[in-house]
Parts: C-alpha cells; sequence; structure tokens
C-alpha cells in the first residue's frame, strides 16, 4: 500500500502563484511515476502533470509553460509549482502514485483561483 498526503493548496487571485506538495510513504518501488490530476465541478478527472522516477514529464497542454512539476525521489515527495493562476485551474487537485498499472491517489485538496 502507498500513502499520499497533500499540502499546499488554498485560495489566491488570478495571476498568483500556488506551490503544492505530496509526500508519499509505504511501499514506494522503483520505477514509478508520481504526479498530479485534477477535477473541476461537474468534470472529469483530468491529467495535470505527471513525473517518472527517471525524470520523464508530461504535461496538460492547458498548463504548459505555466506549471512545473518536480520531484525528491530520496523524500519520495512531488511537487507542483503553479505559476500565473487562472479561475479555470480551480479544481481539487489529486496527488497520484502509479507503478505498473497500480494506482494510488490521495484525498484531493482545493485550490481556488478568483479573478
Amino acid at each position: 500500500q502507498v500513502q499520499l498526503v497533500e499540502s499546499g493548496g488554498g485560495l489566491v487571485q488570478a495571476g498568483g502563484s500556488l506551490r503544492l506538495s505530496c509526500a508519499a510513504s509505504g511501499s514506494i518501488f522503483r520505477p514509478n511515476a508520481m504526479g498530479w490530476y485534477r477535477q473541476a465541478p461537474a468534470k472529469q478527472r483530468e491529467l495535470v502533470a505527471r513525473m517518472t522516477s527517471g525524470g520523464t514529464t508530461n504535461y496538460a497542454d492547458s498548463v504548459k509553460g505555466r506549471f512545473t512539476i518536480s520531484r525528491d525521489n530520496a523524500r519520495n515527495t512531488v511537487y507542483l509549482q503553479m505559476n500565473s493562476l487562472k479561475p479555470e485551474d480551480t479544481a481539487v487537485y489529486y496527488c497520484w502514485y502509479g507503478r505498473y498499472g497500480n494506482d494510488y491517489w490521495g484525498q484531493g485538496i482545493q485550490v481556488t483561483v478568483s479573478s
């Protein structure tokens, strides 16, 4: 089992920045991938960004150039630096850990961007 604990969400004005953190614990093995998904009201959960333990990244087109994902493999922690936030970034952000088809999710953290 893998446990994920998120932190760093909150309320910010449009154009502002937030940094999300997610610490993983439990049965952590490599290779793996960690990242962030988000779900806005009445919408499906979507990928925001993810990063493999080897350093390969994927970003949603909507966040490219504004968000940056990073990892500290020694601490099993993934970060999401979110800059130039827009109201449409408002959602519950979920931390994700994946390894060979096994997915684990955090409880989610609210990010609200006011216009």
